[in-house]
């Protein structure tokens, strides 16, 4: 099969945590052959080992903007999966995206990553919200603050699709647990871990007991992240399936299967920590100003950030795991 019949990808943020996650499934996919997937990395040395797979590695950062909008304008789909906030980057997508278009005039699809504290609140961990969102019902999801996180660049690609040169879909990861596993961590390609509970982990370490800010009893939603990379993949099936998929303000997409409150997750780091007779009690304590600002500083930890991936399941998304006592603790060996 030549290049020009194959299905062409733009993808960032493959060695990252959820990046590697969804590209190991695409290097999984019975159609791979078929697929043409270029990636934008930042180590020469990881470009290498991904070209070994099949994967045209190109070296650039997210400061490449002209690179950007060159290699989003070769592609049918873009996958997003770096940094939820840097609007330039977007923004170059974006008119490599309206290039394609205006050649071609087949509106490219964008898969963009954000992340679900685009819904925290001020909780500081003293409260449990009862607001859930939900990503079916877009009319609740646009009472946002302009001034919610990642809210300016989510606006930024839903307006390109109200224009009609894309058709957008974001996802939005709530807290993700586990290890990731595969081909890519296995070549040292992708980083197996989340950002969230290893940052809690270290904290706990530190000080000898687990802890939350606050009394801890702000909630999350959470999902594994085994079934986060299938939610990627399952809405890629449903995009090139069912033309009425929704896109645009009706294609957000939580990656959610349940909740915990913080309190929860600091016990069952506490109590790993006593297994391993690194604590004497596994009851979580409140984390000091100085503890959060060296170890929790942009987790959102003190906050509520409930959801239900109501919409998500409509195409097929089918999330099983539920993490023990309510912990996405890893185990902190």
């Amino acid at each position: 099969m030549s290049s020009t019949s194959k299905t062409s990808f733009f993808m960032t943020g493959v060695t990252g945590y959820i990046g590697g996650a969804v590209l190991v499934r695409f290097l999984r996919h019975p159609e791979f052959k078929s697929f043409s997937i270029t990636a934008l990395v930042r180590s020469s040395k990881k470009a290498e080992k991904l070209k070994t797979l099949g994967i045209n590695a190109v070296v650039g950062s997210h400061s490449d903007l002209q690179l950007i909008e060159k290699l989003a304008s070769e592609a049918e789909f873009i996958f997003a999966m770096a940094n939820a906030d840097h609007m330039t980057a977007a923004q170059a997508i974006l008119r490599g995206m309206k290039n394609r278009f205006e050649t071609t005039g087949i509106a490219p699809k964008f898969i963009n990553t954000s992340e679900t504290s685009v819904l925290i609140d001020a909780a500081a961990g003293q409260y449990a919200t009862d607001v859930i969102y939900d990503d079916a019902d877009p009319e609740q999801i646009e009472t946002l603050a302009p001034t919610q996180p990642h809210r300016d660049v989510d606006s930024e690609i839903l307006n390109a699709d109200k224009q009609g040169y894309a058709k957008t879909y974001i996802i939005l990861p709530s807290m993700v647990y586990g290890i990731a596993q595969g081909k890519l961590v296995d070549t040292g390609i992708q980083n197996p871990y989340s950002i969230q509970i290893p940052a809690l982990i270290r904290a706990s370490l530190d000080r000898g007991n687990g802890g939350m800010i606050g009394q801890g009893k702000n909630i999350w939603a959470n999902a594994h992240i085994e079934e986060l990379g299938d939610l990627y993949l399952a809405l890629y099936k449903s995009i090139v399936t069912n033309p009425a998929t929704g896109h645009g303000r009706e294609g957000i997409y939580f990656g959610e299967n349940g909740e915990c409150n913080l309190y929860d997750v600091g016990k069952a780091i506490g109590q790993a920590l006593v297994d391993l007779g690194k604590a004497k009690s596994a009851e979580p304590t409140t984390f000091t100003k100085e503890e959060i600002d060296k170890y929790l500083r942009g987790c959102y930890l003190d906050s509520n950030s409930r959801c239900k991936a109501n919409r998500s399941r409509s195409i097929g998304w089918n999330p099983v795991k539920t993490p023990a006592t309510c912990s996405p603790a890893s185990n902190p060996k």
